[in-house]
């Protein structure tokens, strides 16, 4: 869409929700980073600066060469800045320690997905139990190679992506901001959000070919290091015979209690 100023805009819309009430954080920045590239093209870093909000046309205002901002017009001073995006240096492909695993591997992790006992998001576009199939990607990433790390848990988590008719982007393949979305969560769940509850701050996505409809995807998450209230992870998204798709690092902000 295109206000009369000839800005071009984007809508969230609220089934593309992260927390009640905003817009899932992968999926948003999704959106503004398909501004800036394309499959196979540079990898995007997006700073969510607010909460973004649902439902409403957003400004965007910049160029490729100095980056983007997303803006809601309607906003408080404060709360007017949503996103921003720049064009980033390529992602390293081994960013998840062990390499990918099987199909199977990743069916088997869902079972121990840390969000069906306690999720503080349940109705998440990305990761809650309590959107459909089809409303939701419903991915529940759950630890693999347990025994891993020194309190014997492990912290790298894996599931299965089922890319659904509901994602295609128009080409057969999912949308690129359903990519962003599907790397989103895992990534978070290789930390403790049941316990400590964690909102995306920053992320930074390369995308080097989109899954087809149809296809069964694993995605993994990994926990990097925890820095106060900073929980730094990676996350991968790969095909069945372990090719890699996409590649993403994130920054997450545990929400003060």
């Amino acid at each position: 869409m295109t206000p009369g100023n000839g800005a071009p805009t984007l809508t969230i819309p609220a089934a593309f929700n992260g927390p009640d009430g905003s817009g899932n954080g992968g999926y948003s920045a999704g959106l503004l980073a398909a501004q800036l590239t394309a499959p196979g093209g540079p990898a995007v870093q997006v700073t969510l600066r607010n909460p973004p909000p649902l439902d409403r046309p957003l400004t965007v205002e910049g160029s490729s060469q100095e980056g983007l901002r997303l803006v809601d017009p309607t906003a408080e001073d404060r709360a007017r800045l949503v996103a921003e995006a720049v064009t980033v240096d390529p992602l390293d492909p081994g960013l998840i320690p062990g390499g990918p695993v099987t199909v199977a591997e990743a069916e088997e992790a869902r079972k121990r997905y840390g969000g069906l006992d306690a999720h503080p998001f349940p109705r998440c576009y990305s990761c809650g139990p309590e959107r459909a199939a089809g409303d939701g990607l419903r991915l529940f990433a759950g630890r693999v190679r347990p025994g891993e790390g020194p309190d014997g848990v492990g912290n790298t988590v894996a599931c299965t992506w089922e890319v659904r008719p509901e994602v295609d982007g128009g080409d057969g393949n999912a949308a690129l901001a359903q990519v962003w979305a599907a790397l989103d969560c895992p990534g978070g769940w290789s930390s403790d959000v049941s316990g400590r509850p964690i909102v995306l701050g920053r992320f930074t996505v390369q995308v080097l070919a989109l899954p087809p409809v149809g296809s069964t995807q694993v995605v993994m998450g990994h926990l990097e290091s925890v820095d106060g209230r900073k929980v730094h992870t990676a996350s991968s998204l790969h095909d069945a015979d372990g090719r890699p798709l996409a590649l993403a690092r994130a920054t997450w902000i545990a929400i003060r209690t």
